[in-house]
């Protein structure tokens, strides 16, 4: 049976790419699906049961969600080159803040600066999901701060490019790693969808400089898939056995356990219901039963993740 890795991902997707030069760093060939740049999305909503943040992956019948779960899941199913490194707990610590302030102010910074050229929809449904219930207000304070919220990007952008000044090829080094994905996705994001990023980070040339590195990169070797295909290889095959509970959860979780799992935030999103079949630190894996793909296995990060027994 293949294990092809399938990302579930869209051309224009920022932690996309960060999952995409993973897959580059790696040389890996993969297939991808591509899914709406918004809501409804019934056949990524048929594998992970009510998540719909992109990208997911999926090997077989095991979807993984969140780019935490799914850099963990490439290394240990391909450890050369490695993406967390010798220092991984200082690349994960790192990674609350690129993956969250660091991004959330690139997000503020795109919205506020497309301004009245934000298709409506698309700013509701983006509005709703970073900047909360209150998200027509907060567009507007992000377009009437874009000063001060430059402002506030300039100065992690300082700090990396003081980093890798004196021809440092990558952040931890003389090797590329996931440190570095995350990190890419924010300049990728914000050179492509503010008009006035050119001039912006023309101030830091050692970070242009490890930006077309990273590019030259690649996402190594991709093939579309048809996303009918992908569901079929779902339901053709079986989860991946759990891993149990490992010693100490604060919840007090236990194997075959009703739960809901769902973003840490108040984004207006549907929560994935399921039983437990692992848990750890790190990780959270759930077996859902869908009508269409049958038995799925799927797989969270804990930080950043709510698990509610149901």
């Amino acid at each position: 049976m293949t294990v092809d890795i399938i990302l579930h991902n869209y051309p224009a997707s920022p932690v996309a790419e960060k999952v995409r030069v993973a897959l580059g760093i790696k040389r890996l060939a993969w297939r991808s699906v591509e899914i709406p740049r918004i809501p409804p999305k019934p056949k990524v909503v048929g594998l992970t049961g009510g998540y719909r943040r992109t990208p997911i992956m999926q090997i077989g019948a095991d979807i993984y969600c969140d780019s935490q779960c799914i850099i963990r899941e490439l290394d240990r199913r391909y450890p050369e080159a490695p993406l967390q490194g010798p220092e991984a707990g200082l690349m994960w610590s790192l990674s609350r803040w690129t993956d969250g302030a660091m991004f959330d102010l690139a997000v503020k910074i795109v919205l506020g600066s497309a301004g009245e050229n934000l298709p409506a929809d698309f700013a509701e449904d983006r509005g709703r999901l970073y900047l909360g219930p209150d998200w027509a207000e907060g567009l507007k304070a992000a377009n009437a701060n874009l000063p001060h919220l430059a402002a506030q990007m300039r100065a992690p952008l300082h700090w990396i490019n003081d980093l890798l000044s004196g021809g440092r090829p990558f952040i931890n080094g003389d090797t590329p790693g996931a440190i570095d994905a995350q990190h890419y996705q924010v300049v990728w994001f914000i050179r492509g969808r503010w008009d006035a990023a050119p001039a912006f980070l023309s101030e830091f040339p050692a970070l242009e400089r490890w930006e077309q590195t990273i590019a030259a990169i690649g996402h190594g070797s991709q093939t579309d898939m048809d996303p009918d295909a992908a569901i079929e290889l779902a339901t053709a095959t079986a989860p991946l056995a759990g891993t149990g509970v490992a010693a100490h959860d604060p919840q007090g979780l236990t194997v075959g356990q009703a739960v809901t799992v769902s973003p840490d935030v108040d984004g207006g999103e549907q929560p994935t219901a399921g039983t437990i079949t692992g848990a750890s630190a790190e990780t959270v894996s759930i077996l859902r039963q869908d009508d269409i793909c049958g038995e799925i296995g799927v797989h969270f990060p804990r930080a950043g993740y709510r698990v509610e027994v149901s």
